[in-house]
């Protein structure tokens, strides 16, 4: 069985998982649309511009990521309820994971599509811009909240998943930037061999 196998299977097991009964209908499709969309892409492209097996890897797990918090909504995992009560917390986390995983990966798929496509070189201002498109893509994921709960108000809540907190907005971007800088810092090296060999 080929890698593209085994994403494929993980990817589909995980979307017919996450769409049997899931907690809210409308929160389910609105969570998982970013990787029902991201498919065809990564399938049109895969020929003409394939990408790197650790791209792939951390794509596949994002889809996994929004898949679970559209099954459960983002304030109702379980084990982030657990985690909650065993830290004396009133609040579920898994949205900030969510936010994390939003900074970290597209921070790595924009880093090698500047660099493929020679946007930019290698360095500091590759990191810079890197967390710049992570940091923008978090803040219109934001916008697109807040536009989905004018248009449909309180069905919007789970979707929202602000659990109360003021400063929600803020603290998912925030979560967003880390992300970015963590890939930054802790994939960049590994990144670069893998690019090399894909020139090959």
């Amino acid at each position: 069985m080929n890698k593209s196998t085994v994403w494929l299977t993980i990817f589909f097991a995980v979307l017919i998982w996450s769409g049997i009964e899931p907690k809210d209908s409308f929160t389910w499709f609105l969570e998982v649309v970013p990787a029902l969309i991201a498919l065809p892409i990564l399938f049109l492209t895969r020929k003409n511009f394939p990408l790197t097996s650790l791209a792939y890897g951390l794509i596949l797990i994002h889809a996994v990521i929004l898949m679970v918090g559209g099954h459960y909504t983002y304030a109702e995992v379980p084990l982030f309820d657990t985690l909650a009560d065993w830290m004396g917390s009133e609040r579920n986390n898994y949205d900030k994971v969510g936010h994390f995983a939003q900074g970290f990966i597209p921070a790595l798929l924009a880093r090698e599509v500047f660099l493929r496509l020679e946007v930019v070189k290698q360095g500091a201002w590759c990191h810079f811009l890197v967390c710049c498109f992570a940091l923008a893509l978090s803040a219109f994921y934001e916008l697109i909240e807040w536009w989905v709960a004018l248009a449909t108000g309180e069905d919007a809540e789970a979707f929202l998943g602000t659990q109360g907190y003021v400063w929600d907005t803020q603290s998912d971007m925030g979560m967003a930037l880390i992300g970015a800088l963590a890939s930054v810092l802790l994939l960049s090296r590994w990144h670069d061999r893998l690019l090399l060999n894909l020139k090959k």
